[in-house]
């Protein structure tokens, strides 16, 4: 709901991405449905959707790209090895004898990544420090979504990027990988996530409810009231909601 208000108040283009990279964890025929949802709450996106699991050939162009700078080494650790910490470089300067590499990770340089977000401000991150060197291929041969994220922004010309305030500490990482890619770094606002009694996010994963698609403009005006705003009286149809919702986001935001 955010991005697609701030969309429209910019008079820019929606765009939809399928995000299925990671492709065992993908339920057949979620795609129809998440189109088919957005539909229902009158949010049309422009130009055709595409889908990461279709764009292997420019992910991999990118990925060549970084290793041709030098930007990029094979690693040998398990999982097990570096859950739960900043990864502390142990096959940055290459593998022991006998060891075989499973995953490839981007050489994160020293410094501090500030960037201003249009919700929460001014933000900054060490990522060598908090993060360390972080995968780019995983080691199932996947790529990563802090990899393909950024490359699909690129290509696709992304200028803002409007996302859950969970995705905040992935954006000093992000980036980092556009600039070196030679990417412009999209403009970013994280919004505040959606919560149930125990303090987790709305997910599939915490098994939380779907969608009441039977009443869009009911569905609508919670969604608006968790964004901080006052419900929208006298809407009775998705085409009222959002003529009257736009004008008001854009306020809000001096857009």
């Amino acid at each position: 709901m955010a991005s697609f208000l701030d969309a429209r108040a910019h008079n820019g283009r929606w765009l939809l991405r399928i995000e299925d990279i990671d492709t065992p964890r993908i339920v057949a025929g979620a795609d129809q449905l998440i189109m088919a949802q957005l539909q229902a709450l009158g949010m049309p996106w422009d130009g055709q959707p595409e889908w990461q699991s279709q764009r292997h050939t420019i992910y991999q162009t990118a990925f060549d790209t970084l290793e041709a700078q030098q930007q990029l080494y094979g690693c040998a650790c398990t999982r097990q090895q570096t859950s739960g910490r900043a990864y502390p470089g142990t096959c940055r300067n290459g593998l022991h004898p006998g060891q075989q590499i499973r995953a490839w990770r981007f050489r994160v340089p020293e410094g501090i990544v500030r960037f201003d977000d249009r919700w929460l401000g001014p933000q900054q991150q060490n990522v060598a420090n908090d993060v360390g060197d972080f995968i780019l291929k995983r080691a199932d041969g996947l790529w990563a979504y802090q990899f393909v994220v950024v490359v699909d922004d690129w290509k696709q010309n992304i200028t803002d990027i409007v996302r859950g305030a969970d995705l905040l500490s992935s954006t000093a990482r992000q980036q980092l990988l556009a600039r070196r890619l030679g990417a412009p770094c999209p403009r970013v606002m994280h919004v505040p996530l959606v919560l149930d009694g125990h303090g987790r996010k709305l997910s599939k994963q915490n098994h939380a409810m779907a969608l009441d698609g039977a009443n869009p403009v009911k569905t609508l005006n919670k969604g608006w009231q968790h964004l901080g705003f006052e419900p929208l009286s006298n809407v009775n149809s998705t085409e009222a909601f959002w003529s009257a919702a736009i004008p008001k986001w854009a306020i809000r935001f001096n857009i």
